[in-house]
C-alpha cells in the first residue's frame, strides 16, 4: 500500500476527489427530494443516508487540504461510506434479481457507491480517530437504523418494501460490520501523515 500513499496525498488528487464527492453529494440530496417532501421534520437529517456519508468525507478532504484532521468526520465517513456504499450495491442487485432488469442509473449507483465504500478505507491510515470518536460514530449509525426501520424512514426502493424486515436486519448487521471495520482500520493499523 505504500506505493499508493503519494497518490492519495497529492494535492491535485485530493482536490479532484473533493469535487467529485461534492458533486455526488449534491446529486444525492437532489435524488432524495421527493422522499424529503414527505418526511417529518425531526427525521429529515437521517433520511438522505448516502449523500450525508459523502458530505462527511467532503469535510475529511477539506481538512486534509488544510493539513488538518477532523476525527469526528473521519469516523463518521469511514463507517457511513462503507455501510451505505455496500448497502446500495446490495439493494440494486436485489432489485435486479427481483425485477429482472435495472435502469442505467442503477448501474451508475452501484459503481459510485462501490467507490464510496472503498475511499473511506483507503484514507484510513491518515485518520486520527480515538475510541470515543468510534463510540459517537456507532451511536449515530445505530440511531439512524432505528429511524429507518422502526420509524420507517428508509430509502424508497419500490418492490424492496416487501422485504423491509429482512433489509432492516441486514442493515443492522452491516452497521455492526462497518463499526468494527472502522475500529480496525483506525486503531489497529499503522498511522501515516497526509502531508508529504
Amino acid at each position: 500500500m505504500s506505493w499508493l500513499y503519494p497518490i492519495l496525498r497529492d494535492k491535485t488528487f485530493l482536490w479532484m476527489l473533493f469535487i467529485v464527492n461534492l458533486l455526488g453529494t449534491i446529486y444525492g440530496y437532489i435524488w432524495y427530494i421527493p422522499q424529503l417532501k414527505n418526511t417529518p421534520g425531526q427525521f429529515m437529517i437521517f433520511v438522505p443516508d448516502s449523500p450525508t456519508a459523502s458530505l462527511f468525507f467532503c469535510f475529511v478532504l477539506a481538512a486534509f487540504l488544510m493539513k488538518k484532521n477532523w476525527p469526528i468526520f473521519e469516523v463518521l465517513a469511514i463507517i457511513t461510506l462503507f455501510k451505505y456504499g455496500v448497502w446500495a450495491v446490495v439493494m440494486n442487485l436485489l432489485t435486479l434479481w427481483l425485477s429482472g432488469e435495472l435502469p442505467w442509473e442503477g448501474y451508475m449507483l452501484m459503481a459510485s457507491h462501490g467507490a464510496m465504500a472503498v475511499q473511506g478505507i483507503l484514507y484510513s491510515s491518515f485518520y486520527r480517530v480515538k475510541a470515543w470518536h468510534i463510540a459517537l460514530g456507532a451511536l449515530w449509525t445505530l440511531h439512524n437504523d432505528i429511524i429507518d426501520y422502526v420509524y420507517m424512514q428508509f430509502p424508497v426502493y419500490s418492490k424492496l418494501f416487501l422485504y423491509i424486515q429482512d433489509i432492516g436486519y441486514f442493515t443492522f448487521w452491516l452497521s455492526i460490520c462497518s463499526i468494527l471495520l472502522a475500529w480496525y482500520f483506525t486503531q489497529k493499523t499503522p498511522r501515516s501523515s497526509i502531508t508529504l
